[in-house]
Order: C-alpha cells, then structure tokens, then sequence
C-alpha cells in the first residue's frame, strides 16, 4: 500500500493512504468500504503500539498499513465511534487477527459485531502506548457517539469525530430533540473548551479545523441540520 507524508486532510476511497507525523504519534489517514468511510491508525513512536479508529471496512486494506516488516506496530486497541454499521465492518476480524482491546460507549455498544472490552464515558481517558487520549461523549448523531482527542503538548489537539462533526455542519439527526442534542454537544463539549486551530478528523470526507467552522454555528442551529 502507498502512504503518502504530505499530510493534507484528504485521501481518496481506494488511493493511497496518507501520515502525518508528530512529535509523540504518527496519525495515518484511509478511506475504505463503499461509503468512503475514514479510518485512523494511531501509532506511539515510542512503544510502536497502534489505535484504530474506526475498524470501517476493507479488512485487507486496515491489515496492510501495518505493513510487513519486523517492526510493524502491534495493534493494542480498536475504537468504534459509534453504532452505526459501516463504521464497523471490520471490527470482528481485526479484533481477532490482532488480539485488540475493543473500545466503545456503552449506549452504542449492544449493535456491535464484538462486545467492547473496555466501555468508555465523557471524559475518560484511554491511551495509545505513552500517549493518552480522551474520550468526548456527543450525543445525538447516536445514543453512544463519541470524539477521541489528542491534545499535544508540542502543537495543538487533533479532534477525531466520527459522524457527529464534519466540515459544514453537524451529523445527521433523526429527530428535531437529537439535533438539539447534538448541536449543543458540539458548542458546548467541543467549540467552547477546545481552540481554533484544533484539527478534526471526520468519519467521511476531508478534515478541517474548529476556527475554520466555528463561524458557521449559529447558522447550523438556525437550519436545524
């Protein structure tokens, strides 16, 4: 598999995949399955421990980016952001080839292919290697959502949302409270404690930052989507 160092945000369904490298991770971006689902491979440049975020789809494609080398990172932890089928596609066979912790919230956690090991709530901490992450609950696009975020140290957080934030807008809603909910989520959990220049990683389509959208709230709450 091509993996590309020009970290740019974006990664075409089938094309290669792309790194970004930071002082403490490394932060590999696909996209697989039919529904140009994002997955995110995590990695501890100290431990070479890995995280998946979102085990999506294309079991062959996740396996390759860890490559086939002595030296390729072990696979510790699955991460599942949310109910939703094509966000786990993969979970089962990675889980079992790898050994993998599987993570989830435990209001989504019953749709799941594989019961989680490890449930996580609002502010939970889990960690990849050295590094730790942490765990948003975003209520709304479903029961359990969650965003995982890296806050680091030396630069500044990388956001990974699932379906609950994209650029342009929030995650789809089935129901005018569900909107609510998970428009307030977002203002309140993510807007209003995290700064402009934090990345996001959505669960499809291009990456963006907090200061690019946050002009655009009160036009997703008056439009109601």
């Amino acid at each position: 598999m091509d993996v590309l160092e020009n970290y740019t945000g974006h990664v075409d369904p089938g094309g290669p995949a792309s790194t970004r490298t930071l002082d403490a991770l490394t932060i590999t971006k696909i996209s697989v399955g039919p529904m140009d689902n994002n997955a995110y491979l995590l990695v501890c440049r100290s431990t070479n421990e890995a995280l998946l975020i979102d085990a999506a789809n294309d079991y062959e494609r996740l396996s390759d980016l860890f490559g086939h080398i002595p030296n390729r990172p072990r696979l510790r932890t699955i991460v599942t952001t949310h109910q939703h089928a094509d966000h786990w596609q993969a979970l089962g066979a990675l889980a079992g080839a790898h050994g993998s912790n599987t993570v989830a919230h435990e209001l989504d956690a019953a749709v799941l292919p594989v019961p989680p090991d490890v449930l996580v709530d609002h502010g939970d901490t889990i960690n990849v290697g050295e590094v730790p992450l942490s765990i948003i609950h975003l209520r709304g696009h479903t029961p359990g959502s969650i965003a995982v975020v890296y806050d680091d140290p030396n630069g500044h957080p990388h956001l990974f949302t699932g379906d609950s934030l994209f650029p342009g807008g929030v995650g789809k809603t089935t129901s005018a409270d569900n909107f609510a909910s998970l428009i307030n989520d977002v203002e309140d959990r993510l807007f209003a404690v995290l700064p402009d220049d934090t990345w996001f990683y959505p669960g499809h389509g291009d990456d963006s930052t907090l200061g690019k959208e946050r002009p655009s709230l009160a036009e997703w709450r008056a439009r109601g989507w």
